[in-house]
């Protein structure tokens, strides 16, 4: 059986095990607190961050080469499309989120909120925070424009694309930092997606001292 190394408010994680969940690859997950820098830890990933994933007699390290792994290894059900154009819509969302979205809001929001006050580090900073949550307006009008477009976020079929930015949204919406009244088509995607059952684990992460809110796990909202 495969093992990840994780965090569960982590997107990068997150966006592994709903690539691992979707195409069915067992897997143990074990919490790391990565912050703590331990000897073991480091072995396995000397970059000292997750995911890390046991997989094959494989330890693989970053979630993008970690999910481009998995999908070579397992194609089915495919999460990257045939075409190299198509492909490379999806690589850039990906990078979009896991770049962009990350660095502007859920660096601002989930991190200030959550990781802090788990890693001991002081309190959040009022200013990240404001511009996170000044952030999230942009990216989900984007979002809103690509769905407004296409059935999926990259096109008509669902993809990575669509698990990464899912990753970064659930991660913010167990903190209730995602207002799902701004656009009634993000809200009907994720409603979508989040009702996969490769969603299951995910909306029943529990995080000590942080409780999610009532709508987190509701399928329905």
């Amino acid at each position: 059986m495969a093992k990840l190394y994780h965090v569960p408010l982590s997107p990068f994680c997150r966006k592994v095990r709903l690539s691992l969940a979707e195409k069915k690859i067992e897997c143990e997950l074990v919490e790391e607190r990565y912050w703590e820098q331990s000897a073991e830890f480091l072995r396995r990933n000397p970059a000292g961050k997750v995911p890390v994933l046991r997989i094959d007699g494989r330890t693989l390290s970053e979630s993008a080469p970690i999910c481009e792994y998995i999908e070579e290894k397992y194609p089915e059900p495919a999460l990257l499309p045939k075409s190299a154009e198509a492909r490379y819509e999806v690589r850039r969302l990906v990078a979009w989120f896991d770049d962009k979205f990350h660095h502007e809001v859920t660096s601002k929001l989930l991190y200030e909120r959550v990781n802090k006050k788990m890693m001991s580090a002081g309190y959040p900073d009022s200013s990240n925070v404001k511009a996170g949550a000044r952030a999230i307006k942009y990216h989900l009008d984007y979002m809103t424009w690509l769905l407004d477009h296409r059935r999926w976020l990259a096109g008509d079929v669902m993809t990575l694309a669509d698990f990464a930015a899912a990753a970064h949204l659930s991660a913010l919406d167990y903190i209730s930092d995602v207002d799902w009244n701004r656009s009634e088509v993000v809200k009907d995607w994720y409603a979508k997606i989040k009702s996969r059952p490769a969603f299951r684990n995910i909306l029943t992460d529990q995080v000590s001292g942080f409780p999610p809110p009532p709508h987190y796990a509701d399928l329905d909202f």
